[in-house]
């Protein structure tokens, strides 16, 4: 067993289990750094960080430390959509190719905003071979992309769009609302209410993020040991090691399906708000109908790059096999390593654990089962 653990922060003596539960994740499950969070009908209850932002275990875990959350950031985009909803900008069963005529090219003419915020658009990945730099380079991904024909009928099956969720995205999001996703989201969000969450991460904020730690050769392929075509293309081209989050082209790019750094807090105050009738604060961010249209099932699947059954919202996962406790109306999203986001609107809360030693799980990480465990026996007292 490690060494015991400094845990900072503010936790109710309600939830004193889930205090508990963080220290042991530290002491016998090989955490290094974390932050997990917790509010409730817009109350902060849980605030924890404690332990190291570098494996040298040199810089401690701060408040405001933030650190890549990989795919939990498609949770932050989907807030954003809804957001341009909200506005009468769009609607969730407008066509792509409405705002962006290039994309209808191929066979694609038909895919609705839902149906690609939904993983059913086919572009799960890039059909010829690609490097991460062409990945970053924004404008490059969205024209492959829009010139591709999908690798199946859009709208009739579901497979992860991992990486390509994130040029297909933010290319549509600006030529509907003018701004990149990134800086709407900084603008709207994060800038207005004190939010410690970004796509990519300034040069001027590099010093407040922890290194991620990954297990030695993982990789993104490590997901599909006998890949289907729809899984290699979705995760081995390319291949993502996690170190390229340490890059500064990584960091300066912006990419809505990989590249967000976030904190705990951060994170279950934007959830808080999903669960909370969209109230952040004292702004009435979104109304409850446009909650509920972002966050219905689009479609209810076994996804083909997961391999998993899956329920799709328009940008969120929605709660199958308990991954974000026990209410089936709980949606959010995780990301690789272990991090995840999620609303829980029966109980009014918002929920957010961020780490950077990355667990090999797909599902199920022991770290975020005993958090989440705590949490919901702490509830039922």
């Amino acid at each position: 067993m490690a060494a015991s653990v400094q845990i900072d922060g503010y936790c109710d003596d309600q939830f004193e289990a889930v205090r508990t539960a963080f220290r042991h994740n530290f002491e016998a499950l090989g955490e290094i750094g974390a932050s997990f969070a917790l509010v409730r009908n817009g109350e902060i209850v849980v605030n924890l960080w404690g332990g190291y932002a570098d494996a040298a275990r040199k810089r401690r875990w701060k408040h405001d430390t933030v650190v890549n959350v990989w795919s939990t950031t498609k949770g932050v985009a989907a807030v954003c959509f809804a957001m341009v909803i909200e506005r009468g900008l769009a609607a969730y069963d407008d066509r792509v190719a409405k705002f962006w005529p290039e994309f209808g090219a191929n066979g694609k003419e038909g895919i609705t905003i839902a149906q690609l915020l939904s993983h059913q658009a086919g572009l799960c990945g890039f059909k010829e071979p690609i490097t991460i730099a062409d990945v970053l380079d924004q404008e490059k991904a969205e024209g492959l992309l829009a010139d591709q024909a999908p690798l199946w009928s859009p709208g009739s099956k579901c497979g992860y769009h991992a990486i390509t969720f994130g040029p297909l995205i933010n290319g549509l999001f600006k030529r509907i609302e003018g701004r990149t996703l990134g800086r709407f989201l900084n603008e709207e969000i994060s800038a207005s209410h004190g939010l410690n969450i970004s796509i990519g991460l300034p040069d001027a904020r590099a010093h407040h993020a922890a290194d991620l730690i990954a297990p030695p050769a993982l990789s993104s392929s490590d997901t599909a040991p006998s890949p289907s075509p729809e899984q290699l293309v979705a995760l081995a081209n390319p291949v993502l090691d996690p170190s390229e989050a340490h890059t500064a082209a990584w960091r300066r790019a912006e990419l809505p399906s990989a590249n967000g750094f976030a904190d705990a807090i951060g994170l279950a105050k934007l959830y808080g708000m999903l669960a909370h009738q969209g109230k952040l604060g004292h702004s009435q961010m979104l109304s409850q109908a446009t909650i509920d249209k972002a966050s219905s099932v689009r479609i209810e699947d076994t996804d083909l790059v997961l391999g998993l059954p899956v329920r799709w919202a328009a940008g969120f996962l929605c709660n199958t096999q308990n991954v974000y406790g026990d209410r089936p109306e709980s949606f959010g999203h995780s990301g690789w390593g272990g991090s995840f986001a999620f609303a829980d609107p029966e109980r009014g809360l918002g929920v957010a654990y961020v780490m950077n030693a990355m667990g090999q799980n797909l599902v199920g990480d022991p770290r975020t089962l005993s958090l989440i465990d705590a949490m919901l026996k702490s509830m039922s007292r």
